[in-house]
């Protein structure tokens, strides 16, 4: 079986000096790459991390990410990307339930890793640009590369679904390696000459996937944005004459309606994947209106490493879809009883090379998520004759808000902490600027008393910045069904001077 780590000796091999990895005016040439990732190998090795061990990332898209990514896997750890917005609690529980070992930190952001090692028996190293070529430079380069046995995991992303605590997706190294050469091969195709700019999070599958490792399956250049804005967006386009994008809705809403667009050479660019979320046909056509640059949309899953399905470039683009399912998976719907649906709303299920192994050492939601061999979505979706799928409605009820899933169960938990909180129902409603905002409903005590502004502010201390709710209110009562199941659909936020907003 192929590893990234044996193509990155390719093309250290066949194309040492051209750009592997850029962000702003450092780069990382393909033998360079090559070198730094056989050096962490060496490292971790020295330090005694054994293969199956998991190492936890917690970096922005800066030039380390890369290197320990693929580093960790060419020694045979597992790796744990997360979230550098997490606070203590949420990254102890990632430590806890994962095992890591090792904790490899931004130095902006370690006081959070920090906090949430103690107790979990893992160590952190705070990840510095200096302190960490210094630290590499100090190791050989190990020339051995780990081969991974069938089915063996390389990487833990973590999403709750609907209920309970974050679980670990284990996705193996087939699953990422074959979805990346798919993703090249059959999407983005891309050619000599071309850039991929990475302004997706890395942490996430979906930047993980269309940028990073389809880069490096490609042997193309990868340009790394730190941190989004529209105006930085394009203003790397030019700079680094970006060919490929790979974005969520947001991002090209906030492009599309970037002011200092027109100041921009664009000329470069010339094709865009969307996904995370459905792309409004107006956003999609007024995008493609105003930078000449073609879209195309898909769909996919964290637990399918992720693109499960697309329109493909040269057939029949259908707006508004998320297309037919790529090569080496296949997608069916299924109703509540499981059983067959050929005509009207159904459930997605998922099977192929891209599926997950399961969640980590979670077996009763492994067998709830994976039935038959099918993996159940939870997406409620319509199929028409050619095959061509479209989303009508998520029966999850993860918030998306600008590309970050947020899960009110966690929410609604952190607001059960505070004294004051009877009941919460924490829910999704539009907003133009990130998509979904954050809202939650409340029901205090009897005899308690706590304003919006106070439960708000308790959340946001508690979770990272992208979770708490921007809108609160106070209610009597929620709405409930015969079972006393709180009705989520029944709840809306009510008109603004009855609510806190920040």
């Amino acid at each position: 079986m192929s590893s990234f780590a044996r193509v990155l000796s390719e093309h250290a091999r066949t194309r040492p000096d051209d750009v592997a990895v850029r962000l702003d005016e450092h780069v990382l040439t393909w033998r360079g790459f090559d070198d730094a990732t056989a050096r962490v190998a060496a490292w971790l090795r020295a330090d005694g991390v054994r293969p199956g061990d998991r190492v936890a990332l917690v970096l922005p898209n800066v030039l380390e990410f890369p290197v320990l990514y693929h580093g960790a896997l060419r020694a045979g750890a597992v790796v744990v990307p997360m979230n550098p917005l997490l606070r203590g609690r949420e990254v102890s529980h990632h430590l806890t339930d994962s095992g890591a070992v090792l904790v490899l930190a931004w130095h902006t952001v370690a006081d959070a890793s920090h906090a949430g090692a103690v107790g979990t028996g893992a160590r952190v190293v705070v990840v510095e640009p200096a302190a960490t070529q210094a630290l590499l430079a100090g190791h050989e380069p190990e020339p051995a590369v780990h081969d991974p046995a069938p089915g063996e995991t390389a990487v833990l992303l973590y999403t709750s679904g609907t209920t309970g605590a974050p679980k670990g997706a284990e996705l193996t190294h087939h699953n990422l390696f074959s979805n990346a050469v798919t993703t090249q091969e059959c999407l983005v195709q891309l050619g000599e000459g071309d850039t991929v700019l990475g302004a997706l999070p890395l942490f996430h599958a979906f930047g993980q996937t269309c940028a990073m490792n389809t880069a490096v399956v490609a042997g193309r250049t990868l340009s790394l944005l730190p941190r989004f804005t529209a105006a930085a967006a394009l203003a790397v386009v030019e700079r680094d004459r970006v060919t490929h994008f790979a974005g969520v809705p947001t991002m090209y809403v906030a492009m599309l309606h970037e002011p200092t667009a027109t100041g921009f050479d664009l000329s470069s660019w010339r094709s865009c994947v969307s996904g995370g979320a459905s792309l409004p046909v107006e956003v999609l056509r007024g995008f493609e209106e105003r930078f000449g640059v073609s879209v195309l949309e898909g769909y996919g899953l964290s637990e399918t490493s992720p693109v499960a399905s697309f329109n493909h470039p040269g057939a029949v683009r259908r707006a508004g879809t998320i297309g037919t399912p790529v090569r080496g998976c296949e997608m069916d719907l299924r109703g509540a009883d499981g059983a067959r649906v050929t005509d009207g709303v159904g459930e997605i299920v998922i099977r192929g090379e891209n599926v997950m192994k399961g969640y980590w050492r979670n077996e009763t939601a492994t067998a709830q998520a994976i039935t038959d061999g099918w993996f159940r979505t939870g997406d409620l979706a319509t199929r028409d004759a050619d095959g061509y799928y479209t989303i009508v409605d998520r029966a999850k009820d993860m918030i998306d808000r600008a590309g970050f899933n947020v899960y009110p169960r966690e929410v609604e938990e952190v607001l059960y902490e505070h004294p004051a909180v009877e009941q919460a129902a924490v829910v999704g409603f539009p907003d133009p600027l990130v998509g979904e905002e954050v809202g939650a409903a409340v029901v205090l005590r009897e005899g308690s008393s706590a304003t919006p502004e106070e439960l708000q502010r308790h959340v946001k201390d508690r979770l990272a910045a992208y979770k708490y709710p921007r809108r609160v209110w106070i209610v009597t009562e929620l709405p409930k069904g015969p079972t006393g199941k709180i009705l989520k659909r029944e709840i809306h936020p009510p008109a603004r001077a009855e609510e806190t907003q920040a």
